[in-house]
């Protein structure tokens, strides 16, 4: 099992730019592919971006693309995601998660490994 632990959420004013990280510790065999989602109060859970294991293949959804940067340091076992330009609609508790499949899934029951999340909020 992995043991995921994210960082780097907070209150940033629209246009603005964060910058989140997910350390990962543990058993790393389920770390493949690793990916960040995101829950708005009252909505589901929705994919935000994804990395496979030697950060060749990422992968975004359309709300996301050209703004937001996900990347990984494997010697250092953590996964970033850069937020840049953000909205009051990127307003949401993100999570880190990880999967043992080697192809980018946009759906979470692929992840086997969560994160607690970290709060990211953008005032209107």
């Amino acid at each position: 099992q992995v043991q995921l632990v994210e960082s780097g959420g907070g209150l940033v004013q629209a246009g603005g730019s964060l910058r989140l990280s997910c350390a990962a510790s543990g058993s790393f065999s389920g770390t493949n592919v690793m990916g960040w989602f995101r829950q708005a109060p009252g909505k589901e859970r929705e994919f935000v971006s994804g990395i496979s294991r030697s950060g060749g293949s990422t992968y975004y959804t359309d709300s996301v693309k050209g703004r937001f940067t996900i990347s990984r340091d494997n010697a250092r076992n953590t996964v970033y995601l850069q937020m840049n330009s953000l909205n009051p609609e990127d307003t949401a508790v993100y999570y880190c998660a990880a999967s043992k499949r080697f192809v980018i899934s946009t759906t979470p029951s692929q992840f086997g490994s969560w994160g607690q999340g970290t709060q990211v909020t953008v005032p209107a």
